[in-house]
Formats: structure tokens, sequence, C-alpha cells
């Protein structure tokens, strides 16, 4: 009988003990917080998102974590995002919350983007439907006093997956307003339409080389200030362009397509923007390089040579392009 109950006694006492070990190790830190909110960094590694987690108190073992995650069947690996965790959650709740899709999603369009590219950028990494894209892009985005294109400022957001697409639309307006004003003033300033800063700025960042934009937009106001057409690749682009590929490469037959925006038919800037301009393309734009040339093409290397003459720029097409 003695041996029966000291038998027990052990079995109660290994178990107690157990429990505290885990309560210790894998346990909640705050059985009463609140949900917070946790961002993990895009390129931040596993090793990272541990010490971040026990620095901010979620868990109580940075080791605890890493192997609660092994243990976690479920496991698609840890996305960047934002995600909701409390320090009432133990460490194995804690990591399959983190291997499930964040309810806030990093976000990024490139500089020199349309906005029917952003929709397709939109519309995969927050899941949207068809009904959704349709409507950011019709609705959403359609003028109403303003721009409807060039005016989404380009950069990383951290977007939730249920956003309307109009409060998503309004944000990126609402960033465009707060970086570009002192581009506004000083457009206003040199007495300049800020509308056709903004749309020649769109021109020069899908034309130019990044590291030749004050070039290139010295060579477009020359071409403006002469009455002659732009001749714009990029403006067939924006004609031309469909999804899967919004921005094909221009063929000498798309110089005949009867556009607005065909810069090589209609003289003069097209009717808005064509794509979603860099601050640095808008200050070139304001600031451009002072310049004679009137024709430039980039060879191979993205090199930029500008000629005065039409036959200079025959000369480089057979020297650079040839």
């Amino acid at each position: 009988m003695r041996i029966w109950v000291r038998a027990l006694f052990f079995a109660i006492a290994f178990i107690i003990v157990s429990g505290l070990i885990y309560a210790r190790v894998f346990g909640p830190t705050d059985e009463f917080a609140q949900r917070e909110e946790f961002i993990v960094q895009p390129e931040e590694t596993v090793t990272e998102v541990a010490a971040a987690l026990k620095a901010q108190g979620f868990v109580r073992s940075q080791i605890a974590f890493r192997l609660a995650l092994i243990g976690n069947v479920s496991t698609r690996g840890i996305k960047p995002g934002g995600y909701e965790i409390s320090h009432s959650m133990d460490t194995w709740t804690i990591a399959q919350t983190l291997t499930q899709p964040p309810y806030l999603t990093f976000v990024t369009f490139p500089q020199g983007a349309r906005k029917e590219q952003m929709a397709d950028i939109l519309a995969d990494a927050l899941f949207w439907t068809d009904e959704q894209k349709h409507e950011w892009l019709t609705v959403d985005t359609a003028a109403t006093g303003t721009l409807s294109e060039g005016v989404y400022y380009p950069d990383t957001y951290l977007i939730a997956s249920d956003q309307p697409p109009a409060q998503v639309a309004a944000r990126l307006r609402g960033r465009f307003t707060d970086v570009f004003a002192p581009y506004v003033q000083e457009a206003k300033d040199k007495d300049l339409d800020w509308s056709e800063v903004l749309t020649l700025a769109s021109i020069v960042e899908r034309e130019s080389a990044k590291n030749d934009r004050a070039l290139v937009a010295g060579i477009l106001w020359n071409r403006l200030d002469d009455g002659m057409k732009l001749q714009a690749d990029a403006t067939l682009q924006y004609v031309t362009g469909h999804t899967g590929n919004w921005w094909p490469v221009a063929h000498s037959e798309d110089k005949y397509i009867d556009s607005p925006f065909n810069t090589y038919k209609y003289a003069g800037l097209p009717p808005h923007p064509i794509a979603n301009p860099s601050p640095e393309s808008v200050e070139a734009v304001l600031n451009p390089d002072k310049t004679n040339c009137i024709f430039y093409l980039h060879d191979e290397d993205h090199v930029i040579h500008c000629s005065v003459t039409y036959a200079g720029q025959q000369k480089n097409v057979q020297k650079y392009l040839k």
C-alpha cells in the first residue's frame, strides 16, 4: 500500500513540476493582456523575430518559440506583415498565429507604375475579388476634381486585408499630397501648371534611365517650347499596355494609333499623367538641365546620348543602336 501511495505521490509531483516548467517556458507572460500589433519586417529572419518577441515580452524563451515553430505542423513560414498577438497567448499559440496569413500586408508599388498595375498588385496581395478591383479602377480612382492618374504615391504600405478599396485609394492620394506639397508650391512660384508638371514628370519617369532625369526633362521642355511633338515611346506604351504587360515595347506602327496620348501623332502633353512619378522626376521637371539637345536615345547600357539636330540623332542611332 505504501509503495502505491509513494508512486502516486511522485506521479502527481511530476505532473505539477512539468506544468510549472511548461508555464515558465511556454506559458503566457500575462494572462489578462489585450491583443497588440506585432510587425514582421520584410527580410526579417526567424532568429530576429524570436528576439523581437522576447524583447517585447511576448515569449519567455527564444528557444521555446523556435521549438514551437517546429512543432507547428501547419507552419508555412513567417510572412512579413502585421499580426495581432497578446501577452496572454502561450508560445505555441503565438507560433501558430505567426504562421497564418498576416492581417496587415506589406504592399510595394514601384515608381512609374500606372494605376492598373497598382490594381494588379493590390488584388494579388489583398486577395481582392474582380468586383473590388473593378471598383478601385472605375470608381475609387476616377477623377473627382483631381487627376485620376499620377496621384497615387509609389511606396511601401502596410494595408489591412479587409480595408475597403476606396480607403486604399484615399490613403495613397493622401501620401501623395503630403510628399508633393513642396513641389506644388514650387510649381506655383515658377508659374507652372501643376497638372502639366506632373504629366511631364510621369513621362520623364518612364523615359529616363533614372540618373539622367534632369537631362531628359530639359530635352522634353525644349520640344514643348519649340512646339514640337514630344514623340515619347512611353506614351505609346501607355496606349498599348494591357493586362499582363502594361508597358510593352513600342513598335513603329503604334505611332499611327489615334489616341490623345499618342505624342507621335499629337503635339503637346497628353491629357493626364501616364504613371505615378517619383519625387526625383518631379524635381527634374521643375529644375531641368539646360541643354540645346532636342533628340536623345539610350544605348544598350542605358547611357543617354543626345543631339541638337535630327542628323546627329541618326548618327547616334547608327553608332549605338545598330
